[in-house]
């Protein structure tokens, strides 16, 4: 490996991002089953600048979405990791926990297992006392992951998305916080 994991798991390595993620991810940004539950799909351009603000958090904070990569064949699988909430919210400023993985490794258990090794890190190495995750009420697949996740509905923290306009079907955001 040329990248040094930031993460590692029994099957994954959670690591900074590579030129090569950058196809696949597009491919991901792309696919209406990954982005269902996002505004709209990205047009590669704007897949690039998205992994490039996610490189940029790394680089300032230690940590970040990092790209999963599956150790067996060394695959791009999608991203999973802890990013400091910048936009106005009741979580502003806190640190969410997040993944997106490519349709065709959904249900393999590959987000547990980085979402667990993340919020590990992020309690254990990072010393966060809290870790937050949100999502729409639709994203049935990501509210109940962090449910298995062990984290607590915040209904108190909901809020809608400020990127958002009102009356917009996915402005309305559910929160889940997990304390260390």
């Amino acid at each position: 490996m040329n990248v040094k994991p930031a993460v590692d798991t029994p099957r994954l390595w959670l690591r900074p991002w590579i030129e090569s993620d950058l196809a696949p991810f597009a491919a991901m940004g792309r696919d209406p089953r990954v982005m269902a539950h996002f505004p709209a799909l990205l047009f590669e351009s704007e897949s690039r600048d998205v992994a490039i603000r996610i490189m940029n958090h790394i680089g300032e904070h230690g940590f970040g979405f990092w790209a999963i990569e599956r150790k067996s064949d060394r695959q791009f699988l999608g991203f999973c990791g802890l990013k400091k909430v910048a936009f106005e919210a009741p979580v502003q400023g806190e640190v969410e926990i997040g993944w997106r993985l490519a349709h065709k490794h959904w249900g393999m258990g590959y987000a547990r297992e980085a979402a667990e090794a993340a919020l590990a890190h992020g309690f254990n190495r990072l010393g966060l006392p809290r870790i937050v995750s949100f999502t729409v009420p639709g994203n049935v697949r990501s509210w109940g992951l962090m449910e298995r996740l062990g984290m607590r509905r915040a209904e108190e923290l909901d809020f809608e998305h400020p990127d958002l306009v009102p009356g917009h079907r996915l402005r309305q955001h559910i929160v889940y916080v997990k304390d260390a």
